[in-house]
């Protein structure tokens, strides 16, 4: 697979400086990069590689050209043209190709045109596999769900009953969709356990990442609206819904019946509370801890950032005597109080 810069330019929304005709093999970082190659530069904190780069061509802003000794490709958002470009150059083998004679696919499932289906998969009945949908060796998908057309999904992906997953969906490896929420009511010290009713809803666009876990209703159904994409190992409870095009990295939990608005951003190790609303545009950095709703949008923080162990001991000792110090500070207040009256009276 190779283009020219002329193609590339083209089919990125970019402006060729030097030669048009110069082919392009593959992607590659500056430091790194051979004349077949095309780097990119969208970090200051790069550029001083830019000029010593072998790459055959970069991508960059019109800011950094004076800098650049080679082939360059100039467009405004120089981190785009670069996920345009891996696209292009994309080497990814697909999960499945036609469907393995180990797959077992029950009676009445309906498979669209140019399904692939891997190895020991699984489908049972009432299932419903639309056109050009790709599905990776191990995986089980549940009675009745439904995979929209051009979804793929990597091996070991199970998809329980009744789940719907729309078009051009990408799901990584040992994902679990429509497993049941964690629903259990105490009888006297004994949990008796709620079946989970509802199911899972996932809109067209949507990527989600390895070894997550999204949870089934318990009445309703969990949602995850178009564009959303989720990283590794996130866990969404039961009832959640997530609106379009919100991000969330790995680690973060969302905990039952939150909703969380549109294109929010959930960095990781981000811990949701249960029955939350967040509005549209928040931004919740690392190791933030949400326990109250959010009706504004913008940036919120609650994580401690790292310090030495020594800083932290200190510190913490410190926050231990808050409370005494509290009470300090009002009878210090109690007596200033006390003392401006008898002042104002003499």
């Amino acid at each position: 697979m190779s283009y020219t810069l002329k193609q590339l330019a083209e089919k990125i929304g970019a402006e060729v400086h030097g030669d048009e005709s110069y082919v392009i093999h593959s992607l590659a970082t500056l430091s790194n990069a051979n004349d077949q190659q095309i780097a990119f530069l969208a970090n200051k904190k790069y550029s001083q590689q830019l000029s010593d780069t072998k790459a055959g061509a970069v991508i960059i802003a019109s800011t950094s050209l004076t800098a650049c000794n080679t082939n360059a490709l100039v467009m405004d958002n120089p981190y785009l043209g670069y996920a345009l470009t891996a696209q292009l150059l994309d080497t990814t083998p697909k999960p499945a190709h036609n469907i393995h004679p180990s797959a077992q696919i029950s009676e009445g499932v309906i498979l669209g045109e140019k399904v692939a289906i891997g190895a020991n998969a699984v489908i049972e009945k009432g299932a419903v596999i639309s056109d050009n949908v790709i599905i990776g060796a191990g995986c089980f998908i549940g009675e009745q769900a439904k995979i929209g057309s051009h979804t793929k999904i990597w091996a070991n992906v199970s998809i329980y009953h009744r789940v719907e997953i729309g078009t051009n969906c990408l799901i990584q490896a040992n994902t679990v969709i429509g497993s049941d929420g964690f629903g259990y009511a105490n009888d006297k010290g004994t949990w008796l356990k709620i079946p989970q009713l509802g199911s899972v809803i996932i809109g067209n666009n949507v990527e989600i990442g390895a070894s997550t876990t999204i949870d089934r209703g318990a009445l309703e159904d969990t949602v995850i609206k178009d564009g959303v994409i989720l990283d590794n190992q996130i866990q969404i409870a039961h009832n959640v819904v997530i609106g379009e095009n919100t991000a969330m990295a790995a680690c973060s939990v969302i905990a039952g019946s939150s909703t969380l608005g549109k294109n929010c951003v959930i960095a990781g190790l981000v811990g949701i509370n249960g029955h939350i609303d967040v509005v549209d545009n928040v931004v919740f950095t690392g190791m933030s801890m949400v326990t109250k709703n959010i009706n504004e949008a913008g940036v919120y923080s609650s994580g401690m950032p790292c310090q030495t162990n020594k800083e932290w001991n200190k510190n913490n000792a410190r926050i231990r005597k808050l409370e005494s110090i509290l009470k300090r500070m009002k009878s210090a207040e109690h007596d200033i109080e006390h003392l401006n009256k008898i002042i104002e009276k003499e």
